[in-house]
């Protein structure tokens, strides 16, 4: 599919900042060292000069980080309907203008959900809209491929590997990184995956979500929102993150880190082409299928 033409894509500024800055510790010799931490700024959202929300975010991506919070918070359903993002740090605002309006975002704003999101995300609205309307593609993923994909995903995170103090969420196929994006918490990390698929048109249905935060149940209608049908982590999952997802039918695995990985739901989607030869003795492991008594 192709991306929106020019002439109906938002006009937007291009207001990314470093994501790291300078910052002096003393370590456990007392000695001084030099180093770098995460940024963090506010960006307050206005749309049509009404105040939404404001973020904390990294600030590397905050046109994309806009556009996929509209999006994901089911405010806007039409990008057309979009004129203008226009980010200004002097006043760590985002201003957000469409052609006519939007209706019932007073309506939406007044019902909340706080989520467990990193700092305590909140989901406006109802936060299981659309879920029944939504039809993920079944895509069927090889261990293999798990593997690679992981190892491959071992070469980003660049913000993590000299601050710290951040997620990173990445859009991927086969083995192909499409999109890395790391912020100080992970719903604003996906947000921008989100706002930039919408800002491009791209086809979520062959693709792999990798995050390095927990599989709670808004990142599960995220990911789902976004078309893609699996969701993949190095961290644990919730239970309500789990219910939804086989709700929706997103494959879910998590714990994925080196060669291992848990499948928590679609595992018969998972072609198991590289199983390790060592198999290490686990209190409660046990193969699929097979009983605890056996």
């Amino acid at each position: 599919m192709d991306a929106l033409s020019n002439a109906k894509r938002p006009l937007m500024t291009d207001a990314g900042l470093s994501a790291a800055v300078e910052a002096v510790a003393i370590d456990e010799y007392g000695d001084i060292r030099n180093g770098h931490v995460a940024a963090e700024r506010a960006l307050t959202l206005y749309l049509d000069k009404q105040e939404l929300v404001t973020l904390m975010t990294l600030g590397t991506r905050p046109e994309m980080l806009v556009l996929g919070w509209l999006r994901n918070q089911r405010l806007i359903r039409d990008i057309e309907q979009i004129k203008a993002i226009q980010v200004d740090w002097e006043t760590d605002s985002a201003a957000i203008t469409t052609f006519e309006g939007i209706q019932g975002v007073k309506e939406k704003m007044a019902r909340k959900t706080v989520t467990t999101g990193c700092g305590q995300g909140t989901v406006f609205g109802d936060l299981m809209d659309d879920l029944e309307k939504i039809e993920l593609p079944r895509r069927r993923i090889r261990q293999s491929e798990i593997y690679r994909l992981l190892h491959t995903l071992n070469e980003y995170n660049q913000v993590y590997q000299r601050a710290g103090a951040v997620h990173g969420c990445a859009l991927c196929s086969e083995e192909q990184i499409h999109l890395f994006i790391e912020d100080v918490g992970r719903h604003n990390a996906v947000d921008a995956i989100a706002g930039h698929m919408w800002l491009e048109e791209t086809d979520g249905s062959d693709k792999i979500f990798y995050t390095t935060g927990r599989l709670t149940s808004e990142m599960v209608i995220k990911v789902a929102q976004m078309g893609i049908p699996v969701l993949l982590s190095r961290s644990g999952i919730t239970q309500m993150g789990l219910e939804l997802a086989r709700k929706v039918g997103v494959t879910l695995i998590a714990r994925a880190k080196g060669r291992h990985f848990l499948v928590y739901n679609g595992a018969d989607q998972i072609s198991f082409d590289a199983v390790p030869e060592i198999r290490p003795q686990k209190s409660g492991a046990r193969q699929a299928g097979q009983s605890k008594s056996r």
